[in-house]
């Protein structure tokens, strides 16, 4: 009986001691760590099939930004543009569809309506630099898909977007 006692409890310190996690491995970003990240963004690169989704976001990224209440596009979301339509300008069989998304703010109508918007304004400049109307759709999703989560500035800010999606 008194054996039976003690292993119980030696039993459940094993069970506990098997279920644990490893700890997750941190990346290094300074000295050689930052050369290995690189090497494997490199590596990433290169591993994107030319006019695929993975070789857009690669190459130029596949968001722009937006300020808060705003559908006007910025200095670094026009060097982003210019980036796609170059790469468009590659693939001309490629077509796209440029989602429109705000952040929580605002109600849902008021938000499709400026996703519309800002979807609307990056195809109309993609339009300016040379590319068909006809191979770039647009949809607004306002605020149902957030890509961060979060009721912060930080949060908003990444959800005020603009993505363009390669068809496929």
């Amino acid at each position: 009986m008194r054996f039976n006692r003690l292993l119980g409890p030696f039993v459940a310190v094993l069970l506990l001691a098997a279920c644990e996690t490893a700890p997750e491995e941190t990346a290094v970003t300074t000295g050689e760590g930052a050369a290995a990240e690189s090497a494997e963004m490199a590596a990433v690169e290169a591993a994107a099939l030319p006019g695929t989704q993975d070789d857009l976001t690669a190459q130029y990224g596949d968001r722009v930004f937006f300020d808060f209440d705003k559908y006007s596009l910025k200095p670094p979301a026009r060097e982003t543009i210019m980036g796609w339509a170059a790469w468009l300008g590659e693939f001309p069989a490629v077509t796209a569809t440029i989602q429109g998304h705000a952040d929580e703010r605002g109600t849902r109508e008021y938000n499709l309506a400026l996703g519309e918007r800002r979807s609307t304004s990056t195809k109309n400049y993609l339009v300016a630099l040379g590319i068909d109307p006809n191979r770039i759709g647009t949809i607004s999703y306002g605020k149902e898909r957030p890509a961060v989560e979060g009721s912060n500035e930080a949060a908003w800010a990444q959800n005020r977007r603009g993505v363009l999606v390669v068809s496929e």
